[in-house]
């Protein structure tokens, strides 16, 4: 430990090396990480090359551009998904039609020299078939379309959105199966149940994996090693993420680096993951009860100990958001129906399921964008939302970090109390010249945060957050996890992350296609424990659908 190297990580066959990263440059190293992955001796250091922000997402572009390009650009447009998928597999199939051409000429009235080569032929064909797994290629294609929840099988590519392209892209992947498999950020645009499949997957997977991913629990069920790359140097070690956890502690203390609040969260969250089940679910329940704790504690408390430390709202009544038998369809197409219940004081509803299947809708039904088709939903008179969305379209590339935040002032109202807007700025971990940084020089982690900051400061008591960890690094995840436990209010997150909502989540809305939505005390880990009890050890995630739209 501890000493400087210029090596990279040495790769076995059938090994998967996870990636994450703490502080330093945004998103190092991503693209010019698997070249240098050849040598490495565990938890020692590994000197990275420092890409800008702006010199790697012109990298990350060109190379998206390329990878697209052969996936779904040009011809490929214009075919079907199931044509797309099916190139996967296209020298599986011609293995498979050789087999069938050769099977036919032992029909043909052959001489004994050709008839013992097409049976060495035939022979050496068939061996391939059995060594690759080919003879049931048809179930094996329509069950990973299935598990990765892939749009209809006739519907153009060209008319996908962009995460049904990726999950399109990523079963053509899997299905073509490479020695080395590359996969930046897989899980993106999957929900849970389709993460929990490709990590079942990837753990059977013959060849080698890499994988750069800010996913926990894809890292801690489907990693065999984890790359850290922090402020400019990569750290290898060997174990998934609980040991690396555990192994980067030890490290900080043995480096002697003495940052106090991220010291904390680290033990913190290696204190939850060596927690029992019951354990977890009791700090959950604990949650609720804290709630009139946390709203009497000082917000400078809040501010000093966290390092990121989310403004409270005005106290809340009993009523917070209340749903009782909720409808809703589009077209030809129920979404859900029937959907009750109750958020409590204090609770944090984490919402899973499917892309398509309703949960930002129920966002858009809360915040009164649009109405329910039948059933009520009644918001407490109490209650100041705050809705975070996905689009960081709000944000101003040519601005400053602390400009898009202040708006130019020194003052700015945060929940109807005046901070100053650098202190307010650097609780969201935007310190000294961060501050100063360009809008359109960020990383989709910085610009993340710096959308949260944005539109938090409104000092809302129930927060509505669509996908809040999408590109966060682990430390930047880990303070909001802490930020949102410590947050005098209720909130509603619609997240993939299994990992954070396991830390945060007091209830469950779990969109489970066929219009069916279900509400559920507890965290995800609860809700796989209820699956299993329901369907047995082999649940798996299956294509949504949508029961037939009958207005009453």
């Amino acid at each position: 430990m501890g000493g400087r190297s210029d090596s990279g990580a040495r790769l076995w066959s059938g090994g998967s090396c996870g990636r994450t990263r703490s502080r330093g440059p945004p998103r190092c190293g991503l693209k010019s990480l698997p070249p240098r992955l050849l040598r490495c001796s565990h938890g020692r250091r590994v000197h990275l090359h420092h890409v800008s922000a702006q010199e790697d997402r012109a990298a990350a572009a060109r190379g998206a551009a390329r990878h697209h390009a052969r996936l779904l650009s040009g011809r490929e447009d214009r075919r079907a998904r199931r044509g797309n998928v099916e190139a996967g597999v296209a020298n599986k199939r011609a293995i498979l039609k050789r087999y069938e051409e050769l099977s036919a000429k032992f029909a043909e009235d052959l001489s004994p020299a050709e008839m013992e080569k097409v049976s060495a032929d035939f022979q050496k064909t068939q061996d391939t078939i059995e060594a690759q797994g080919l003879w049931d290629l048809d179930s094996q294609v329509e069950h990973a379309m299935d598990s990765l929840r892939c749009p209809p099988p006739d519907q153009d590519v060209g008319t996908l959105s962009g995460g049904e392209r990726r999950r399109v892209a990523l079963c053509r992947l899997l299905l073509s199966h490479p020695d080395l498999l590359l996969l930046d950020e897989p899980t993106n645009h999957l929900d849970a149940d389709s993460v929990a499949w490709l990590e079942r997957h990837l753990k059977e997977y013959k060849g080698c994996v890499v994988a750069v991913t800010h996913d926990r629990y894809f890292l801690d069920n489907a990693a065999g090693w984890i790359l850290e790359l922090d402020r400019g140097f990569g750290i290898p070690y060997e174990g998934n993420y609980s040991s690396w956890l555990d192994q980067k502690r030890k490290r900080l203390a043995d480096e002697e680096k003495q940052e106090s609040a991220r010291q904390r969260t680290l033990a913190r969250e290696l204190e939850w993951v060596r927690a029992s089940p019951r354990a977890r679910q009791a700090k959950s329940k604990a949650r609720i009860e804290a709630y009139e704790r946390l709203l009497a504690e000082e917000p400078e408390r809040r501010e000093r100990d966290l390092e990121i430390a989310i403004p409270p709202g005005p106290r809340l009544g009993d009523v917070v958001i209340e749903a009782e038998k909720l409808r809703k369809g589009y077209g030809d197409r129920l979404l859900f129906d029937d959907l009750t219940f109750k958020l409590p004081r204090g609770g944090i509803v984490g919402i899973i399921g499917p892309n398509g299947a309703g949960k930002t809708t129920l966002f858009r039904l809360i915040t009164g964008e649009e109405k329910p088709d039948a059933g009520s939903l009644r918001v407490g008179e109490t209650v100041k939302l705050a809705y975070v969305s996905q689009s960081r379209d709000t944000l101003t590339a040519t601005r400053t970090v602390w400009e898009e935040i202040s708006d130019g002032q020194e003052q700015i109202d945060v929940g109807g109390r005046l901070r100053n807007s650098r202190s307010y700025a650097a609780s969201f971990n935007f310190r000294g010249p961060d501050q100063n940084k360009k809008v359109g020089d960020l990383s989709g982690g910085e610009r993340n945060r710096l959308h949260l900051a944005k539109l938090l400061k409104s000092g809302g008591n129930v927060l509505l957050l669509d996908e809040p960890t999408n590109d966060l690094d682990v430390d930047t995840l880990r303070a909001l996890e802490e930020a949102l436990l410590d947050f005098a209010g209720c909130v509603v997150v619609i997240s993939h992350d299994r990992w954070f909502l396991d830390r945060i989540a007091t209830h469950l809305l779990v969109f489970e296609g066929d219009s069916r939505v279900r509400w559920l005390e507890g965290n995800y880990q609860a809700y796989e424990e209820q699956m299993r009890k329901e369907h047995g050890t082999d649940w798996e995630p299956h294509r949504i659908k949508y029961r037939p739209l009958t207005r009453a």
